[in-house]
């Protein structure tokens, strides 16, 4: 039984108080490592190592930090087959998924902010002949990184990487449900030569680790991504101490198809939006809205290509869907299938447990499933279900689907499909969304901002916001 170790002053270590946490692996529900039941203490400890790391981290050249960054990203490269069968063991997903996307992104976020950070720039000003400011952008310090379950390495090294590249030394806590991959990257950084307490990886419990770096006074900022409910919570307890927060929280994403899109694009790429990573995605797009001329044939073609998915032990080639991550969230997830049926749902396809033979018979799978004959303001199209369940909507005019595509909480993402460009900009710019995608679905450029409204989150990551967030700036002026 493998157990997972906290990474604090650049020492691997249990948790202070000795206590640990089953892990299961969700493609058999069997136990199969342990993780550290970490407290205040050990966020304590690791902020004391961030601490004193700080001042020499700071002051390493940006060249430098850029190197060692590097090196780490191809010391993940060098193990990425170990790392993806982490990944997949871990959380549930194909083997296939996280070696063609999760770890090779986790790898590209180092590298990215890697450049990044030896062509970050000041401002200047010139005022009236008179004055040149300029404005000076300094690391905070210790800051906090809590990540979440469903791309366990992927959105950890991209909080990670504008962190530690600007010069801050970091506190992290993954998701104590998918701890594996994280672990890994520390058992890295010891090897590549990262300085001890610049990275420092504390596992366990949100109500205790994750509380405790809210709440702790030398941790200047904090990002989060993670569920509404909880970024509500750090959101309450950090704005009394002034610390800055960038929460990505959830999503109920809508995905739009007007009647002159390119049919077969759209309903390859639907598929893809509705079920990658078992819907647990916060950018997928569980309410798809079909205009009515198209409505019948979209549904035929959608639902002939769902069936055709392969629900299978995550480890094998060939398995298009693996397990839910917990069986708190298969249970969550069968729930809300009950729900959709109550409020008058018609199941097109799927909606029940995956039965699978073998070693994966007690694993928590479900049926990638479409759902049609609910409306807009049902609790199934308003609520997030975080699954492989996707509802289908006919409409009619631009103007009712813009009311339904903004009704819900939620403002991450959405997608629209139209070959008319005069309406592709002007329905994009009138949803309530952080992200559009336009005949597309996933494309991110690293430089672009990444974030939400309303419920979805407050603040950007990516690309110069990543890295402004994590600086503080300074204005010098000087009288000429």
């Amino acid at each position: 039984m493998e157990k997972v170790l906290n990474y604090i002053g650049g020492e691997l270590r249990p948790a202070h108080g000795g206590q640990w946490l089953d892990k299961p692996e969700p493609a058999t529900a069997r136990v199969y490592a342990h993780v550290p039941d970490s407290d205040a203490t050990d966020v304590r400890h690791a902020v004391e190592a961030a601490r004193r790391a700080f001042p020499a981290w700071a002051a390493t050249p940006a060249a430098e930090r850029s190197r060692l960054l590097r090196k780490l990203a191809d010391a993940v490269r060098q193990r990425l087959d170990a790392f993806a069968r982490a990944e997949s063991i871990d959380s549930g997903k194909p083997l296939s998924v996280a070696s063609t996307v999760d770890i090779p992104r986790s790898i590209l976020n180092f590298e990215f902010f890697a450049d990044a950070v030896t062509q970050f720039s000041s401002e200047a000003h010139a005022t009236d002949g008179t004055a040149l400011n300029y404005t000076l952008r300094s690391p905070l310090g210790v800051v906090g990184c809590i990540s979440p379950w469903n791309l366990p390495l992927y959105l950890l090294t991209w909080k990670l990487a504008p962190a530690l590249a600007i010069g801050n030394c970091v506190v992290a806590k993954p998701s104590e449900v998918t701890p594996m991959t994280a672990y890994l990257l520390s058992q890295v950084a010891r090897e590549v030569g990262l300085p001890p307490g610049v990275l420092n990886i504390v596992h366990g419990l949100g109500p205790k680790v994750g509380a405790a770096m809210s709440e702790h006074p030398d941790i200047a900022a904090i990002s989060f991504t993670g569920s509404t409910r909880v970024g509500a919570e750090i959101a309450r307890v950090t704005a009394p101490l002034f610390k800055k927060v960038s929460l990505e929280m959830g999503g109920k994403n809508p995905n739009v198809v007007f009647a002159d899109c390119d049919f077969e694009e759209a309903v390859a790429t639907t598929m893809r939006s509705s079920f990658s990573n078992q819907g647990q995605i916060c950018l997928c797009g569980p309410r798809v809205f079909v205009q009515r001329p198209l409505y019948e044939r979209f549904k035929e073609a959608l639902v002939a290509r769902t069936r055709a998915l392969k629900v299978g032990d995550p480890l094998e080639a060939g398995t298009d869907q693996g397990a839910l991550v917990s069986q708190q969230h298969f249970d969550k997830v069968m729930g809300y299938l009950d729900l959709a049926r109550r409020e008058g749902g018609r199941v097109l396809t799927g909606g029940q447990r995956a039965r699978l033979s073998g070693r994966c018979a007690d694993g928590w799978f479900v049926e990638p499933t479409l759902i049609e004959g609910l409306g807009p303001e049902c609790r199934t199209n308003q609520e997030e279900i975080f699954g492989p369940v996707a509802t289908l909507t006919p409409f009619d005019t631009e103007d009712e689907v813009l009311a339904w595509a903004n009704s819900t909480k939620y403002g991450l993402a959405a997608s629209v499909w139209t070959k008319d460009v005069t309406r592709a900009h002007r329905f994009a710019s009138r949803l309530h969304s952080g992200i559009v995608w336009v005949n597309c679905w996933m494309l991110r450029d690293l430089r672009t901002p990444f974030g939400g409204v309303k419920d979805s989150g407050v603040g950007r990551e990516g690309g110069w916001e990543a890295l402004r967030f994590f600086t503080e700036p300074k204005n010098v002026c000087i009288k000429l």
